[in-house]
């Protein structure tokens, strides 16, 4: 081993004196490069090897190549790049060719060879690197497409691309983004042919060898693709990616066409398919022969007229589809143009008004999902329209009872209309709901009565919150419960709360550092009550939290009534008690606070 290291250091000695002659590198820093480079070598030829070693050394080389180039930049020297960088490029191929060979399945690491063969400009390496790679990875679409593009976009041949395509869906007969990806190729490919014609043609040179036919130049190698693709893989969904990919080209609209009429025809049920032809409508121009809108309100009522004619196909739509999902497209396409902002108040009238129809229609239909609802409440309180809101909710918690979320709207339309009986609803809406799902109905009525009710009525809320959600749900509600007591009687029945409270697990750190906070904000803050808190705290997470045991020990260094003498105590049970990494984390803050950082 000893002698295959020593020829592989000696290999670097011309690239190493050259590094050294032109003024990159001075003496001592050749040597440390020699230096390490043996400790690296070392560790790759030993008989256990390691993927890590063979990752540091390569970044070791690629870290020394962005350093040669800085230095040439800056003395201006771009000479002897055959005898230097072309050498060290050549070694860091051979080291992920190694590592490659050995650790096979590691994706990662092939793409880190790729992302450096085309960094370093050797890329008449790259098709065999990937060659090798879908060798092994051929389950993996996504390395085929990058293979593929590289191919197209990078040594511009569309043959190759093309055959790796194929290869591909041999693998992968039924995957859409290959099917996608290949339909695309195909496009671009008949553009480039096309350019190239143009450009023929406008310099007047013989097209002998520009012998495509015209079919080609009109993709129709693409429309085999899309036609073998819809064959395989069904759905509007696919059907629509590859429309929308054919729309970047403005040479294939016989293609556009055919695939639109196609989607007609094979998903006429699909509500993915009426959504399509509907929003295409607001893309359609005025007729040529019409003279276009030039002042804000002409645009605005171009615009409404086109929002006109989607909803009319959406109105057939719904008649044609009566499904809850068919409703969706509608009514997210209304809620759309409505979010959009205009100055024509003619404009947003007609939208609000349109959004509303679709609401009530779907509405009586009883063809409304949760969320949308939920988007029609939403809409109604930000037009002040409480009554029909709180009507629209009541119908809403009826058909989802055990929805914790259109309970919660409900009661949010109830408080904010100042109904007088939220209690009541209150009560109704636990009566429906389990248990565990109520957290946030809890708080909501809690924060509601504070700002009503009678500080017994709230309290009341809270004690009735503590028994029924329990677990970890009732962290969040005793850290409320703090809040409110410390904010309505002060203090005094912060502590009588959390007294209380003290031995009504599960606690958060936030539930034992409020009452903290609340003794400090005090005229005359106890450093034994403080003490008190932090030794409850530390019951429960001194063996996690190293932040505890340091804010304690500064607690005691800066409290006028602390005990510094106390620190050396905490510091060696926060040492037994804290446990894996919370103990180092606590040793090196406790070191960097010593050391006045």
């Amino acid at each position: 081993m000893a002698e295959i290291i020593q020829e592989r250091i000696e290999d670097r000695i011309p690239e190493l004196e050259q590094l050294e002659r032109i003024g990159l590198f001075s003496r001592a820093e050749i040597k440390a490069i020699i230096k390490k480079a043996s400790d690296l070598e070392y560790k790759i030829h030993r008989r256990n090897l390691h993927k890590e070693d063979f990752i540091s050394y390569v970044q070791y080389e690629i870290n020394l190549l962005e350093l040669i180039q800085r230095r040439r930049a800056r003395i201006k020297y771009s000479f002897k790049k055959d005898e230097i960088e072309y050498s060290m490029v050549h070694r860091v191929q051979g080291i992920f060719g190694r590592a490659s060979a050995k650790w096979k399945d590691d994706v990662q690491l092939w793409l880190s060879y790729i992302v450096f063969c085309k960094k370093w400009g050797t890329k008449a390496h790259l098709s065999k690197i990937f060659s090798n790679m879908l060798a092994i990875h051929s389950n993996k679409p996504a390395l085929w497409i990058m293979a593929a593009k590289w191919e197209m976009e990078d040594r511009l041949s569309s043959e190759s691309a093309r055959q790796l395509f194929l290869r591909a869906l041999r693998f992968h007969p039924e995957c859409p983004k290959l099917y996608q990806e290949y339909f695309r190729m195909e496009l671009m490919h008949a553009e480039k042919l096309r350019k190239e014609k143009q450009e023929f043609e406008k310099a007047a040179m013989d097209m002998g060898d520009f012998d495509h036919p015209e079919e080609i130049l009109k993709g129709e190698l693409a429309r085999i693709v899309y036609k073998s693709a819809v064959s395989k893989i069904k759905g509007a969904e696919f059907h629509v990616s590859l429309l929308a990919i054919s729309q970047l080209f403005d040479f294939a609209k016989d293609l556009q066409k055919e695939i639109y009429d196609d989607l007609q025809a094979l998903h006429t049920d699909d509500p993915l398919t009426w959504d399509y032809v509907a929003r295409r409508e607001l893309e359609i121009e005025s007729q040529p022969g019409e003279e276009q809108p030039v002042s804000k309100q002409a645009k605005a009522v171009e615009m409404g007229r086109r929002e006109e004619r989607c909803c009319a196909v959406y109105e057939e739509a719904v008649r044609t589809l009566p499904t809850e999902a068919m409703w969706k497209c509608y009514i997210t396409f209304c809620l759309e143009r409505f979010s959009k902002k205009t100055s024509s108040v003619s404009l947003r009238g007609q939208r609000l008004e349109r959004t509303m129809r679709a609401f009530r229609k779907a509405h009586e239909l009883k063809l409304l999902s949760e969320v949308q609802y939920k988007q029609w409440i939403d809409l109604l309180l930000r037009q002040d329209l409480f009554k029909e809101a709180l009507q629209v909710a009541e119908a809403g918690t009826e058909l989802f009872k055990d929805s914790v979320t259109m309970w919660q709207t409900k009661l949010l339309v109830l408080i904010d209309s100042k109904s007088p009986d939220v209690g009541v609803h209150f009560e109704e809406a636990f009566a429906h709901l389990k248990p565990q799902v109520c957290l946030s109905l809890w708080i909501s009525w809690a924060e509601w009565s504070e700002s009503v009710e009678s500080q017994e009525d709230t309290e009341a809320i809270f004690k009735r919150a503590l028994l029924a959600v329990t677990g970890a749900n009732s962290i969040t509600l005793k850290e409320k419960y703090l809040d409110w007591a410390y904010r309505s009687g002060g203090y005094k029945k912060a502590r009588a709360v959390f007294k209380s409270l003290q031995e009504s697990r599960p606690f958060s750190v936030e539930f034992f550092r409020k009452m903290m906070q609340f003794e400090k904000e005090q005229d005359s803050s106890k450093m034994v009550n403080l003490r008190e808190y932090y030794e409850r705290a530390l019951r429960e997470f001194g063996s996690t939290d190293s932040d505890l045991w340091l804010d304690y020990m500064n607690e005691e260094l800066n409290h006028p009534f602390g005990k510094p003498e106390n620190c050396g105590q905490i510091y060696w049970r926060a040492m037994r008690m804290l446990q894996g990494q919370s103990a180092s984390m606590f040793v090196a803050k406790h070191a960097m606070h010593q050391a006045g950082h």
